[in-house]
């Protein structure tokens, strides 16, 4: 089969022919119809600590066709179509104990989404309901997040919401945070290019960055908001959303900033602000969203605004590094 190989130290992703899976106990193989590329894919590929393993493939936003059958599989036949957690569960951590296999560090992961095929553990899987395409299904996993985290916020009816950003993982918190009760939702972001895509996603306004953009915002809202949902992942947006927040009110970090971030303690705690740093999502989350979807509540095709090969996949990478256009960009490594 053919894939795309992270060599490490922030060289370039090399398209190589490796040896086509099969599938073992409780497992299946798919052909890859999907994948999207997500912004850790361009973080972790770009030489700093915080990067991939050299020789893998990356991957992990993917849907895909069941090829292949492990023994003991009862569950899925070929022809499937499937989404998958990009994570393996040892079954014992707290992590897993609480659903979370995502924060578990004693199981492998599951990436391998740029590339033709790939060896799924029946355990981490969904089928799609019949109504989904391959491209609603590469759509689960960043919708699984905003989902996971909005619930995690413990969110209630009416609560005035911030979100920091406009990319997808901004626009899956605004699309859940509606729908989990929120009453109003500012959408703030330095440019006006998704203007459109976050009120269509569940916002009520749109806020540029500016010196008077607490009173827009406070403004916008009726008042501050009870909680910030910080979706940029760059250093000083953690404090931002602080200086934003109501007393007593919550900042969640879903930005995943790997970078050292300075906040001013004594200024969240005179707010008494609390923080939460969610990371993952469970098999429950990843059918939730499935069902929602079936559903007919989701539009992927307000999400993805390109799909390319995945020979054109470095390509792209490289172009997504810059200012661009995209939101949300799918690979089809079909063969």
């Amino acid at each position: 089969m053919k894939a795309a190989v992270y060599p490490g130290a922030g060289q370039p992703l090399v398209l190589d022919s490796l040896p086509d899976p099969e599938p073992g106990a409780g497992e299946v193989v798919i052909e890859i119809h999907r994948c999207g590329i997500c912004g850790t894919d361009l973080h972790m590929t770009e030489g700093h600590d915080w990067q991939f393993p050299a020789g893998c493939v990356p991957g992990h936003e993917y849907s895909g066709e069941v090829v292949a059958v492990g023994a003991d599989v009862t569950t899925l036949k070929t022809g499937d179509l499937i989404t998958a957690l990009p994570s393996m569960g040892c079954g014992h951590c707290v992590a897993c104990h609480q659903g979370n296999i995502s924060l578990c560090r004693n199981a492998p992961g599951v990436m391998g989404g740029f590339g033709e095929l790939l060896k799924v553990p029946v355990a981490s899987a969904i089928k799609l309901p019949s109504t989904l395409s391959s491209a609603d299904g590469a759509l689960v996993e960043p919708l699984a997040i905003g989902l996971y985290a909005v619930r995690l916020s413990r969110i209630q009816p009416g609560d005035r919401v911030l979100v920091l950003g406009a990319g997808s993982v901004a626009l899956c918190a605004i699309y859940w945070a509606k729908r989990l009760g929120a009453g109003r939702i500012v959408a703030m972001s330095r440019s006006p290019r998704r203007r459109a895509l976050a009120l269509e996603m569940g916002a009520d306004a749109f806020v540029h960055y500016s010196d008077n953009e607490i009173g827009e915002v406070a403004e916008a809202l009726g008042g501050p908001p009870d909680i910030v949902y910080e979706c940029v992942g760059n250093p000083g947006f953690v404090m931002k959303g602080i200086q934003h927040a109501r007393t007593l009110g919550q900042v969640v970090s879903m930005g995943f900033c790997t970078a050292p971030d300075q906040i001013v303690p004594a200024l969240a705690g005179f707010k008494g602000v609390s923080l939460l740093f969610p990371v993952g999502y469970s098999l429950k989350d990843f059918q939730y969203v499935a069902d929602v979807m079936d559903a007919g509540h989701v539009d992927p095709k307000i999400l993805i605004t390109s799909v390319v090969p995945l020979d054109d996949l470095q390509a792209t990478l490289e172009y997504l590094r810059g200012p661009n256009e995209e939101t949300k960009v799918h690979v089809t490594p079909l063969r």
